[in-house]
């Protein structure tokens, strides 16, 4: 049996991605900061083949201990879903400066600790896969936002960079890009705001936290042999637009 390692693992996409790989048969492990959360979800999901562990992915003990519990309870490690982050607004100016760390401590830095962590282990297996969720504000531009487009557009070259240095193990490196998703979070807006965004789409829609962890999914399994250094973006449409208007 499969093991996955989840950070963010017990809301939103994360939580979404916890439960499809447990439907695929996968064994998982949650980490998160959410103490109460995380037990609730363990407790609701009520899996044998579920482990939840309190971590803080920015600081190198957390994550250390994290992987000492993955490994007395599973043994070994399939895959990583870097998927923890937080969001931080404003333009450069205005952001304070431990909120400029925070959130590339837990947006950029974790896929380094996580990485550091369980990727010996892929190594030495001489297989496995890192899906880390990076956004649409990685590849361009948002008004208002600097701090999180500069988080996520770090892992957008930084993929690539992982998928160089590892694919000699068979280890293949990528990311899912989400647009605006239908997180609990995102779904707190006004309803004047999501209908803006469902405006702003193609379709006329937001993606839901399923389909971003069908991406998820699919990248970490063997369906997506031989993908590797790649950017998935499941936007429902976000960023295609040049900005001219409808001529």
């Amino acid at each position: 049996m499969k093991t996955v390692v989840i950070t963010g693992g017990v809301s939103g996409m994360g939580l979404a991605a916890t439960k499809l790989f447990l439907q695929k048969g996968w064994q998982v492990a949650m980490a998160d900061y959410n103490q109460q959360l995380g037990e609730q979800v363990l407790a609701t999901l009520n899996s044998e083949h579920l482990l939840f562990v309190q971590t803080d992915v920015s600081q190198a003990s957390s994550v250390n201990a994290l992987k000492t519990a993955v490994f007395d309870r599973f043994g070994h490690v399939d895959s990583v879903i870097n998927n923890a982050g937080i969001f931080t607004k404003g333009a450069l100016h205005e952001v304070a400066e431990d909120a400029w760390d925070r959130i590339m401590a837990i947006d950029v830095k974790s896929v380094y600790l996580t990485t550091r962590a369980f990727v010996p282990a892929m190594i030495a297996q001489r297989s496995g896969t890192i899906v880390n969720t990076a956004s649409v504000s990685g590849l361009m531009g948002d008004y208002n936002m600097a701090a999180y487009n500069a988080a996520k557009g770090a892992l957008i070259n930084l993929v690539k960079a992982m998928a160089l240095d590892y694919g000699r193990y068979n280890i293949r490196v990528n990311n899912v890009a989400p647009g605006p998703t239908m997180t609990p979070m995102f779904a707190a807006n006004p309803q004047s705001v999501i209908d803006q965004f469902k405006q702003a789409s193609p379709l006329g829609k937001l993606a839901q936290p399923e389909d971003i962890a069908r991406s998820l999914f699919f990248l970490a399994s063997e369906d997506s042999d031989p993908i590797t250094g790649q950017t998935l973006p499941v936007t429902a449409g976000f960023g295609l637009h040049s900005g001219q208007p409808v001529q």
